[in-house]
């Protein structure tokens, strides 16, 4: 299939297709999608890509040789071809490639907001790249927020278990802020309006959840021996948020070491785990979940007027160009967006 012709759109879209952003171009983005797309239940499936054509087949004949799994030939694909200014050469990101990758997640939110695609997937993207090229976002979900007119985005994760017993969802709290911020940041309402995401979420596949909450402190503060925040208003916040919802059976604050180990006991065995945690701070929830569902998890984004996922990992600089890049986190990207959205 012929590229479109550049920055249009198709004339004839199809609102069920996934619209798919590539991510910084000197970065695995073009890999693992290639690789995602080869797998044999996307042969049939038509998304939409936005990137550059001229780049993305250059990347499909450059890994070819050396690709550890198939990827699918670029000329079977349909793309709403945004060409890069200068050319990005792997590992090696630049303002340039900064640019791009903004234009293109730009645009392809725009196929979503149109109604041509139906939920988005991201490729990685590199935050000082943006920054160099001059958008100072901490990460696509706040571009994304901004783009939407949404209030408030929530970066949750999820994984389905490998027996398919059971989904691992974590939600943070907060996002990409300096860990000495968390504390200034953190408040009773903003907990409660996590939690009432996180319930909706959770809520798609069980009415009653089971929720647990991570403590901010070690010991979850320890009555107050080795933090504050519990006692003053964290517990008070979860009480009240309890009353308000009986149906859900709330657990915490729970000491953030011990926290997710009902996680890593569910993971592997037959009966499931609480349907969803909330992490109070970045790290707190993406260290439990790299480690136990590393090439499983999704990045999703709630909050949103659409669905949007991405890969649980980043750029992958180091690798990229060498057909190394594992496409697992990225084929359940397209997977939970095409389920979920």
């Amino acid at each position: 299939m012929g590229s479109t012709t550049s920055g249009q759109a198709p004339s004839n879209p199809t609102p069920a297709r996934l619209a798919i952003a590539l991510g910084d171009p000197a970065g695995i983005g073009a890999e693992v999608t290639l690789k995602a797309l080869a797998r044999a239940e996307w042969r049939s499936q038509q998304p939409l890509l936005v990137g550059c054509r001229r780049w993305l087949e250059t990347s499909y004949q450059l890994l070819k040789p050396s690709s550890s799994e198939p990827l699918r030939d670029p000329a079977e694909l349909e793309i709403l071809d945004l060409p890069l200014v200068e050319s990005c050469q792997p590992g090696r990101s630049t303002p340039a490639c900064g640019a791009a990758s903004f234009n293109w997640l730009t645009a392809a939110v725009e196929l979503v907001q149109s109604g041509r695609c139906r939920a988005l997937v991201t490729a990685p993207i590199a935050k000082a790249s943006w920054h160099a090229a001059g958008h100072p976002y901490p990460g696509q979900t706040e571009r994304l927020a901004e783009l939407s007119g949404s209030p408030e985005a929530s970066m949750l994760f999820t994984a389905l278990a490998p027996a398919g017993h059971w989904r691992l969802n974590t939600l943070l709290a907060t996002t990409h802020i300096p860990l000495a911020a968390v504390p200034q940041h953190l408040n009773g309402a903003l907990v409660q309006r996590k939690l009432d995401k996180l319930l909706a979420f959770c809520q798609r596949s069980n009415p009653a959840p089971h929720l647990v909450v991570a403590g901010l402190n070690p010991h979850a503060g320890e009555a107050g021996r080795l933090g504050q925040e519990e006692s003053t208003w964290l517990e008070a916040t979860l009480e009240a948020w309890r009353r308000q919802h009986p149906e859900v059976q709330l657990e915490g604050p729970l000491p953030p070491d011990t926290c997710w180990l009902s996680a890593a006991a569910a993971w592997p065995g037959p009966r499931p785990g609480p349907d969803g945690y909330l992490a109070l701070y970045h790290d707190q929830g993406l260290i439990p979940v790299k480690l136990l569902a590393f090439d499983a998890a999704v990045n999703t984004t709630l909050g949103l007027p659409f669905m949007r996922t991405s890969p649980d990992h980043g750029t992958g600089f180091a690798i990229a160009g060498q057909g190394l890049a594992r496409a697992d986190s990225m084929a359940a990207a397209l997977i939970t967006a095409r389920d979920l959205g």
